[in-house]
């Protein structure tokens, strides 16, 4: 399948980051001031994709699902926003092919955004610390907008930013969440093979194509389609 989009949106962690090392090292270590003991690496890397608020009450109930009392998660997110910010990018890294990846979308002219659930303040500081923030046209974080994905309204919003039809868009995630949010607007959607989908093989929520890096995307990619919006 080849696609001629107008605009392309990329997820941040889990597609251009994998910034889970950080994320875990500061749950264990809020969990530690909480006395409690760590999930580890491998339990937090099950966890990550709705936004540090959702890993934090995940955290704390250790699963997917369910809620933690609410005067435990009120003590326990200052601290992890405490740990996090002063961490955001210790461990974090590129995957490999992602920044010739952009290098590629950025040389053919391709309008980029990034959007993600990730909080305003910890998602700039990462994209500059890594290096790439100027790749982005604009940058949509999960407190940007009232909603964050899977509502669409994020992906409307940079598609109108751009003046590019849904239709003419395309969105590279790696989770079921950014296939929602595709779906819900009309965009077509590449997912990464590699990401967090909290443990579920990403081929089963039906994207358009699956790619395992980044330096894939010169064989998908047409050159920007210029119809009018």
């Amino acid at each position: 399948m080849l696609f001629a989009p107008r605009m392309v949106l990329i997820d941040l962690d889990g597609t251009l980051v994998d910034s889970v090392p950080d994320l875990a090292e500061c749950v264990d270590a809020m969990l530690a001031r909480l006395g409690r003991p760590p999930h580890g690496e491998a339990k937090v890397r099950q966890w990550v994709g709705n936004g540090v608020e959702r890993l934090v009450r995940r955290a704390l109930v250790g699963q997917l699902e369910g809620e933690p009392q609410a005067s435990e998660f009120e003590r326990a997110y200052p601290i992890f926003l405490e740990l996090y910010a002063a961490n955001t990018c210790t461990h974090s890294k590129l995957y490999p092919g992602v920044r010739e990846g952009l290098e590629f979308l950025k040389a053919a002219g391709y309008p980029l955004g990034c959007v993600t659930n990730k909080a305003e303040r910890f998602t700039k500081p990462l994209l500059k610390q890594l290096g790439v923030y100027d790749y982005f046209g604009i940058v949509i974080s999960g407190d940007t907008l009232p909603r964050q994905k899977p509502d669409p309204l994020p992906l409307l919003h940079a598609a109108q930013h751009f003046g590019v039809r849904p239709q003419d868009a395309l969105m590279i995630g790696d989770s079921i969440s950014d296939v929602q949010a595709a779906r819900a607007t009309g965009f077509a959607i590449i997912c990464v093979s590699y990401g967090y989908n909290h443990g579920r093989d990403i081929h089963e929520a039906q994207p358009d194509a699956v790619i395992d890096s980044f330096s894939e995307l010169p064989d998908l990619l047409a050159a920007p389609c210029r119809s009018t919006p």
